[in-house]
């Protein structure tokens, strides 16, 4: 039966999100039983393409994220693909309206990946963070508001700064491996070479920036969704916390990461919050 293969999809993103970040797997357990699944089928989809172009290296990754995108319009056309993640990924995008752009945009950017290496001027810089995060985030929003467009409008800006704030503070967390294993340089006109105490103030005043405005969206959201992207919230902006504590020299030599004791204790202290109704 089609129901039984659909529902193994969506379990095959489910697993995908907790082998691969442990973090946001947390996160999506904080939301609505009824809207996991989709967010599910989201991030096993932008996670074996992201996957693609930053893991594979003894393989043509050039033809494996063209033939990922192939594959995934094939499944629109069709209504099925017999890659799980593909299959899940495309009834999401039906469900609750999630438009083409979205989906290229990102794509745009993980293709990106492949040819380009750093990110020269602050317009470059904004167009690649769009593409590989602030529209995941938009992505996302589609589902909080169960595709309801006015919304989706009310919400849009505040949910890119969110995924704009993410990505940064991976950035900063991975700049190391970013340079060293990867060789690309992301934040404009600095890299390990020039990384310095005054640049890691300058980066991380920006995300502090995301995180405010970001925060004024996520209290606007659907008691659906709430809980969830809050507990991410406040994973991410303590991660960042420990990132401006660190010295510039350590970030450059090392991945800082917050320990499961940490994101337990965050998760209750979340929880406290949400419900005292404080967010």
């Amino acid at each position: 039966m089609k129901s039984l293969f659909d529902a193994v999809s969506f379990k095959c993103s489910k697993l995908i999100t907790q082998n691969y970040s442990s973090s946001f797997s947390l996160a999506v357990k904080m939301l609505s039983p009824s809207i996991r699944d989709a967010i599910y089928s989201i991030y096993g989809f932008v996670r074996f393409a992201d996957e693609i172009v930053d893991s594979f290296h003894d393989y043509e990754k050039e033809y494996l994220i063209d033939d990922f995108e192939k594959e995934y319009y094939k499944a629109m056309q069709l209504g099925i693909s017999l890659n799980p993640i593909l299959n899940s990924f495309q009834h999401t995008v039906k469900e609750y309206n999630i438009t083409d752009d979205l989906v290229q945009a990102f794509l745009k950017s993980m293709k990106l990946d492949l040819i380009k290496s750093t990110y020269n001027t602050q317009t470059e810089y904004a167009d690649y963070i769009y593409g590989s995060a602030d529209v995941v985030g938009l992505m996302c929003l589609k589902v909080f508001v169960a595709g309801k467009e006015h919304k989706y409008e009310q919400l849009k800006h505040e949910a890119m700064r969110l995924g704009s704030a993410f990505q940064k503070v991976n950035f900063l967390r991975d700049l190391r491996d970013d340079n060293l294993i990867l060789n690309r340089t992301y934040f404009p006109g600095i890299n390990l070479k020039n990384f310095n105490e005054d640049a890691k103030a300058q980066i991380i005043k920006e995300i502090e920036e995301d995180f405010r405005i970001a925060y004024q969206g996520i209290v606007k959201l659907p008691m659906e969704a709430k809980f969830g992207v809050y507990t991410a919230y406040v994973y991410y902006k303590k991660l960042l916390k420990k990132l401006k504590n660190t010295p510039y020299q350590e970030i450059g030599n090392s991945r800082i990461r917050v320990s499961n004791y940490t994101k337990a204790g965050l998760l209750a202290q979340s929880f406290v919050t949400y419900k005292l109704k404080l967010v």
